[in-house]
């Protein structure tokens, strides 16, 4: 029996991506939605909310971008080179918000600066992703394996649009997160926050679910065509689940069930482009055999990751573990 490694690392990738949009998600949307929590003690309680959590977070960053590379070369040559701007913008962002974890709590006169550099550098960030997830659905264009298109590219309304709603949606993740890790006024605010984000969230999700297939022949094929015409009923289903759990969780002041529904959203959308891009790493010109490195290297590198893996999602769960229920607002973990 012969192992399609190639579709095993993209897979990983896939996997890798996905954890690293649900969890440093949430600690971005705190930081979005920073500039509606004016008082000092509830963004305390707020950073202090992810600070055990939100660089381990964005390792799966680092497994996603580095494997694609390592694995995917030919992948990696072609997209980095259409999305440079916006994958430099996301990474200054994230430099920033990084940055203020640190320093906010060491000054008291430039606090508002840290305040400003935590929030900016989350929405840019955010913003960033969107707009690179877009320009990535609309297709990049390759010739004789080589990025053939131009320098503005990746700035198209549908790419704009892309990077608003990936601010709504990482704002639904952090609000149900408070909603889930804090009490009393701040968890009220929280709760009403995430109902609008909600909201916004699956709007958003309807409007991109009608507007994607229009782009590529691929997606229309495969979202109207038999038997994958199938997910077209599904998907949305199970997305219109998720979001009455969602409000049925903020109505009965549930705390977890929010964040959890709110989780399915993302998994649902994010199953939602891989199910448009497949078998596609660079939509619609490479698939992932096309750009997949030799095989010598796919088994290689595989032996690392099926040790490396485990180990992060074990840290990763102990960390969330240790650090369960709700926040006390006198304590902190700066």
């Amino acid at each position: 029996m012969t192992i399609d490694l190639p579709f095993i690392w993209a897979a990983i990738i896939a996997f890798a991506v996905l954890a690293y949009v649900v969890l440093d998600g949430f600690d971005l949307g705190v930081g979005i939605l920073f500039p509606f929590f004016p008082e000092k003690h509830d963004r305390d309680v707020m950073m202090n909310s992810v600070s055990p959590v939100w660089d381990g977070n964005e390792t799966w960053l680092v497994l996603g971008g580095g494997g694609l590379m390592a694995v995917f070369p030919l992948a990696y040559a072609t997209i980095l080179p259409a999305l440079y701007m916006p994958l430099i913008a996301m990474l200054l962002g994230l430099i920033f918000r990084g940055v203020a974890f640190e320093y906010r709590w060491r000054t008291r006169r430039a606090e508002f600066l840290w305040d400003g550099a935590f929030a900016g550098g989350s929405m840019v960030a955010t913003f960033a992703q969107g707009i690179a997830l877009g320009a990535l659905v609309q297709g990049i264009p390759v010739e004789n394996r080589t990025y053939a298109g131009g320098w503005w590219d990746w700035l198209t309304p549908f790419s704009i649009a892309t990077g608003v709603a990936l601010l709504v949606g990482y704002a639904l993740l952090g609000s149900t997160w408070l909603v889930m890790k804090t009490t009393g006024d701040l968890a009220a605010r929280a709760r009403v926050h995430a109902l609008r984000a909600a909201i916004g969230t699956l709007v958003a999700m309807g409007v991109f679910s009608l507007w994607t297939p229009f782009l590529e022949p691929a997606y229309l094929n495969r979202w109207f065509g038999w038997p994958t015409a199938i997910f077209s009923v599904i998907v949305p289903l199970l997305v219109l689940g998720c979001f009455l759990l969602l409000l049925r969780g903020l109505r009965s002041e549930h705390d977890s069930q929010p964040f959890l529904a709110a989780l399915g959203l993302f998994i649902l959308g994010f199953a939602g482009i891989g199910i448009s891009f497949y078998p596609y790493i660079v939509p619609t010109s490479l698939t992932i055999w096309e750009a997949a490195a030799p095989e010598e290297s796919l088994v290689f590198l595989l032996v690392g990751t099926i040790v490396l893996v485990p180990i992060i999602l074990t840290y990763t769960a102990y960390a969330y573990w240790v650090f369960r229920g709700k926040m006390d607002p006198e304590e902190g973990y700066h």
